[in-house]
């Protein structure tokens, strides 16, 4: 009962600290509100068009929940594939590897062109950002599957594919949802970079809307917004994760 009054109370004890410290900057320092609001002043924007602001929320979670499942699924697909094959990853793994270099700021222009205005850009934005984590965790977990579970397989006369479904993949599971929990926030940058380039809704194209008449204030609401959605997704992965995988909780220590 204490440890979970723990992992509730320590984030709003932490989300307090970092409020406080927010309104004691702006009030101390005197900084103007359109370099830094008070938390009160982003309160009052998100009071003054609440159902706006939800309704642009809307939108952009919807852009990071199908950029992330079009991600996991190429992710997922990519990652068995080089897994599998020696000569796969040798052919496509640096290509891989370069691609994920190239800054996707850079594309976003590009897919306006190729695409238009609308919620695709968006999407696809979200799905580049995010997909190479995806793609390294399941590549990683697939290779590094326990030497006895592999013996274990063979000794039981396994085909490949139930080695593949009854031992390679529970024990790589473990390693993609680390690579899920990376890729879930980076789903939202890559929504909201969609957002700024190609966005006639979302919240980030409110920021770039709010930010550009000097409302500061709606603009951080924004901003906080998408902090939130990102939280929420991200704490979703963890109780899948433990409703998933008890067992690692149970055999892993952090001390």
């Amino acid at each position: 009962m204490l440890r979970r009054a723990g992992e509730f109370g320590w984030p709003v004890l932490g989300l307090v600290t970092v409020v406080g410290a927010w309104a004691l900057a702006a009030a101390v320092l005197d900084v103007p509100e359109i370099i830094l609001p008070s938390p009160a002043a982003v309160l009052d924007a998100f009071l003054r068009v609440p159902g706006y602001l939800l309704d642009e929320a809307m939108g952009t979670l919807l852009v990071i929940v199908l950029g992330f499942a079009l991600a996991v699924g190429a992710g997922l697909v990519i990652g068995v594939a080089i897994a599998a094959s020696r000569i796969v990853e040798l052919m496509f793994a640096p290509l891989l590897v370069a691609f994920n270099a190239v800054p996707k700021v850079a594309l976003a222009p590009l897919l306006v062109v190729w695409m238009g205005f609308g919620s695709q850009p968006k999407v696809v934005m979200a799905l580049l950002v995010c997909f190479f984590p995806v793609v390294l965790s399941v590549a990683s977990g697939l290779t590094s599957t326990p030497v006895e579970l592999v013996e274990l397989a063979r000794s039981l006369r396994a085909s490949r594919v139930q080695t593949f479904l009854r031992f390679r993949f529970p024990s790589a599971l473990p390693q993609i949802f680390v690579g899920l929990k990376v890729a879930m926030p980076l789903a939202a940058i890559g929504a909201v970079i969609g957002e700024f380039q190609a966005g006639e809704s979302g919240l980030g194209y409110l920021i770039v809307q709010a930010g550009g008449v000097g409302d500061t204030a709606t603009a951080w609401a924004a901003i906080i917004l998408i902090g939130l959605t990102s939280i929420l997704f991200y704490s979703g992965l963890v109780l899948l994760e433990r409703f998933t995988l008890p067992w690692v909780r149970e055999t892993t220590s952090r001390s």
